[in-house]
């Protein structure tokens, strides 16, 4: 396999992954050497060897998140890095010819109305590059909703007729949503992929600049020894406070953990799902997934596939890059905590389930690591809470134990050794190393004053990081609750599934905010009550913990609510350059979501019609069903659902009855005839 670069040696790979691991293993030895130190000043007992095997895998997780952002930071202050994948030197061409490109976003039970102002304005901002036609658009969708799934179809159609695209902006819809997005992609690549050098994966909120796919195709040529590239996805069009906090947050911080990741991993980088492009041909080649032996958590089907396709890439010899340069790149975030939380919950699953995967042959010792980093991002929680009760317990111990001064027969006093300021140099360097890269990135700021101004200023950039610190403090000890059940359940073999996220923004009511953080809430003061009652010195270091469980259900509540957001960006605060100054691809998306939200409106003003009772809407969904043969069974079935139909209502058919329903063309037009001769029900 080629290398993506003469530039790009083995050699320096390696020197900089072992000048990573080395930073990362020195500040942990350091940490573990002084947490050591303070329990053996008195002898140390099972629980103190306990709490310090925790505290050596909780500074190995953070240091490798501090030492990715000091490098990232080092990088940028020295202006970038002359080794990312936009910088290197072209490879020698393999006269390989012009071929397309194909967007693909796999769809599953999304807001129409929101995909396809997404696709539209990504549509026309190729258009505006001149290069348009090098890419083509499939949507992929695995929509089960009847209407859903006819509202996409009507949708496509008019995106076809508004562009003059017809042969170039597809749609189809599985019959049976197998493997999820991972099979979503697999029956794409081997019914259309062929056609294709490329693909650029996208999900459902992804947003990308026309410059940015024509560069990233661009790349992919340059380079015929890749087979990946991450553009990094910045958060955006966010409008609850608690969306925009993060969307700041990703923003203002991520530049330096990206190029810090990008400095030590360099060409075995990873795949995050989205907004990535792929070379095809070896995709198909080596990323085929296997069903895992056992059941649901952590057999069946693979939930986090795309670090597992990544590092089957990187197993047969192919490079994966993430590119920092890429700009342009955009996706959008729960709108509450709430929503977070849940999304999380489908995530550690899957990040979960590579503990399989993490001992399995074939995969290198790079592979592995990214499958424990990914383990470690949930598994952290429940260490940390479970490092918190023991250090109570313990502080609990030592205040009930009794000091005794005298010896023997010393005739002065041996006062007990204390050990409190090495545990505060312990608590201070977890500290620093949680807060320090905030730091750097507003050195850099400073140091880039045009940017900074795109943030609101030094005055407004740095309240909004205070403001963000103080709010992700406070949302921690819940994320930890949240995250530390996760795991507990799924180590109890409880699935989740793998259930459509919900974007719209919402104001979370009192009694929703109760029923999902009243147990936070009732944590905290049992906590705070039994820590102040028996270990008052304890109390005091518990006290950031206690507040975010105690204020969970008020601050939730006004963290999910946008009319606060608005307020807060009005003020200047949580500003970023993409809400200062709007790129070009955002303005479309919104002009596009205004039409589509107006049409709506429209059709609800003159009597909104329902997908089966339009003729044109009905018509393009019977061309695109697939004319199957119905055995008499199944015929009767059909006959009997539309009987229950007409006589009990559509609220008494499940979602997938209602899909047979408009599945079987005969059936369709039965029901579309209905919907015009009868009102009873059928509408």
């Amino acid at each position: 396999m080629p290398s993506a670069a003469k530039k790009l040696t083995p050699r320096t790979i390696t020197a900089r992954r072992i000048l990573f691991l080395l930073l990362v293993g020195l500040t942990t030895f350091l940490a573990m050497v002084m947490i050591t130190s303070a329990f053996l000043q008195n002898g140390i007992t099972p629980t103190e060897l306990l709490l310090l095997v925790l505290y050596t895998l909780l500074i190995l997780w953070v240091s490798t998140s501090f030492w990715t952002a000091t490098l990232g930071f080092w990088v940028l202050l020295r202006g970038g890095d002359r080794l990312s994948i936009g910088r290197l030197a072209p490879s020698p061409s393999t006269n390989e010819g012009p071929q397309k490109t194909a967007l693909v976003m796999p769809i599953y039970n999304e807001d129409p109305t929101r995909v396809t102002a997404g696709l539209r304005a990504m549509w026309q901002s190729l258009e505006e590059t001149g290069e348009s036609d090098r890419f083509e658009l499939f949507i992929l969708s695995d929509t089960r909703d009847p209407e859903g799934w006819m509202q996409e179809e009507a949708n496509w159609y008019q995106m076809c007729l508004d562009f003059h695209a017809h042969g170039r902006i597809f749609y189809r819809n599985r019959e049976r949503n197998i493997a999820r997005k991972s099979g979503n992609l697999e029956e794409f690549c081997h019914r259309w992929g062929g056609r294709y050098r490329y693909m650029v994966v996208l999900d459902a909120d992804s947003i990308m600049a026309g410059e940015t796919l024509v560069k990233m195709a661009d790349l992919m040529d340059a380079h015929p020894g890749v087979a990946l590239i991450q553009s990094p996805p910045l958060p955006a069009n966010q409008h609850s406070l608690f969306s925009r906090i993060l969307q700041f947050a990703s923003s203002f911080y991520g530049d330096i953990f990206i190029w810090g990741i990008n400095y030590w991993q360099l060409s075995g980088s990873g795949y995050w799902g989205h907004n990535a492009i792929i070379r095809i041909a070896p995709f198909v080649t080596h990323c085929g997934l296997p069903k895992l032996p056992g059941r649901e958590p952590f057999g069946g089907e693979i939930f986090s596939h795309d670090t597992v396709e990544a590092a089957l890439l990187r197993q047969a010899g192919w490079e994966v890059w993430i590119a920092p340069e890429l700009k342009g790149s955009y996706e959008e975030l729960p709108p509450t905590l709430i929503d977070y939380a849940k999304r999380d919950r489908r995530w550690c699953q899957g990040n979960l389930q590579h503990l399989r995967l993490v001992f399995a042959k074939g995969f290198s010792s790079l592979s592995r690591l990214y499958f424990l980093m990914g383990i470690m991002s949930y598994v952290s929680s429940p260490l940390w809470f479970l490092f918190l009760v023991l250090t109570g317990f313990e502080a609990y111990v030592k205040s009930q134990t009794m000091p005794v001064y005298f010896f023997g027969d010393n005739l002065f006093p041996v006062w007990p050794e204390s050990y409190a300021v090495e545990m505060t140099t312990v608590l201070l360097v977890t500290l620093v190393m949680l807060f320090l890269p905030k730091i750097w990135s507003l050195i850099l700021g400073v140091l880039h004053w045009r940017r900074l101004k795109l943030y609101g200023g030094l005055f407004r950039a740095t309240l909004s990081v205070f403001l963000e610190s103080i709010f992700s403090m406070l949302t921690a000890p819940v994320l930890m609750i949240y995250q530390s059940k996760f795991v507990v359940a799924i180590l109890m073999r409880r699935s989740v599934g793998w259930p459509p996220q919900n974007r719209d923004d919402h104001r979370l009511s009192l009694w929703e905010a109760i029923q999902a953080h009243g147990e936070h809430t009732v944590i905290g003061l049992l906590a705070g009550w039994v820590s102040y009652e028996h270990v008052p010195g304890f109390f005091l270091w518990l006290v950031p913990v206690l507040a975010g469980l105690v204020l969970s259900i008020p601050l939730s509540m006004v963290s999910s609510s946008a009319w606060v957001g608005v307020i807060t960006r009005k003020m200047g605060l949580f500003l970023t350059p993409e809400e200062s100054k709007e790129p070009r691809v955002l303005t479309l998306l919104s002009e596009n979501l205004q039409m589509l939200e107006a049409q709506k409106a429209g059709r609800r003003r003159t009597g909104e019609v329902r997908n089966i009772e339009d003729p044109g809407v009905c018509a393009l969904h019977l061309a695109l069903l697939p004319n199957r043969p119905v055995k008499k069974r199944q015929r009767h079935q059909l006959r009997a659902l539309v009987y229950e139909l007409i006589e009990e209502g559509p609220e008494t058919l499940s979602g997938p009855q209602k899909r047979s329903l408009i599945s079987d063309p005969e059936t369709l037009v039965k029901l579309h005839t209905l919907s015009w001769s009868d009102d009873r029900g059928v509408r």
